[in-house]
């Protein structure tokens, strides 16, 4: 029986991708580089400075190190303004009613995402102090596919990454859940993905009963 869950936030707990996509999308369009949805979703687990690096493969012109610094702080300045419309009600469907039933069953939950808005995010949503723990972008040094961030995320729950499950939305997640010794739960996006042990269109279709097993 596992112990603990360890969720992803984006496209897990909730979806603020179309808020990634339109802050990439303003600022790629500033510098005049193409940007499409087909490129927007390699970004999806990836860190910010490593999105950014996909988004100026298409560029002409080379950019100093600290021009891509700016550059990025500029987009997560764009994301957190859209960030700032989160509510409750953009929890998405199955997740209250889940984390409820896990409290009730005595399992431990932490998120882990490469985010370093989680915090922000958590608090918008109303969900701040619902987790035993939360593992982000500010604690760690490298994004998934490293696992790090679910190690970190297992030792706050004081469990051993084998007796816990991971829900991700990103093939990148997935490779890190098994990276990290734990059961892989695909959801949304990641859905299908041929490494993941469990496999859910929703997080509504989640069945516990099987994944904690």
């Amino acid at each position: 029986m596992k112990k603990g869950i360890i969720f992803d936030l984006d496209g897990v707990i909730v979806s603020t991708d179309e808020y990634h996509y339109m802050a990439w999308s303003k600022l790629a369009a500033e510098e005049g580089i193409y940007f499409d949805r087909k490129i927007n979703e390699r970004l999806r687990g990836v860190s910010r400075m490593e999105s950014l690096a996909i988004v100026l493969e298409r560029s002409e012109k080379k950019y100093k190190k600290e021009e891509q610094q700016a550059m990025a702080e500029r987009k997560n300045t764009y994301y957190k303004e859209l960030l700032s419309e989160l509510t409750p009600g953009h929890i998405l469907p199955g997740v209250t009613k889940l984390l409820t039933e896990l409290k009730i069953r005595g399992i431990k939950t932490a998120i882990g995402s490469s985010s370093r808005n989680t915090p922000f995010i958590l608090k918008q949503i109303g969900l701040a102090d619902r987790f035993d723990g939360v593992a982000d972008g500010n604690s760690i040094t490298n994004s998934k596919p490293d696992p790090e961030v679910f190690l970190l995320a297992a030792k706050l729950l004081n469990l051993s990454p084998f007796d816990c499950v991971i829900v991700e939305d990103a093939k990148a997640g997935i490779d890190a859940a098994k990276a990290a010794s734990a059961v892989a739960v695909a959801v949304g996006s990641a859905a299908g993905y041929d490494k993941a042990d469990y496999s859910y269109t929703s997080m509504e279709d989640l069945q516990l009963t099987d994944i904690l097993k």
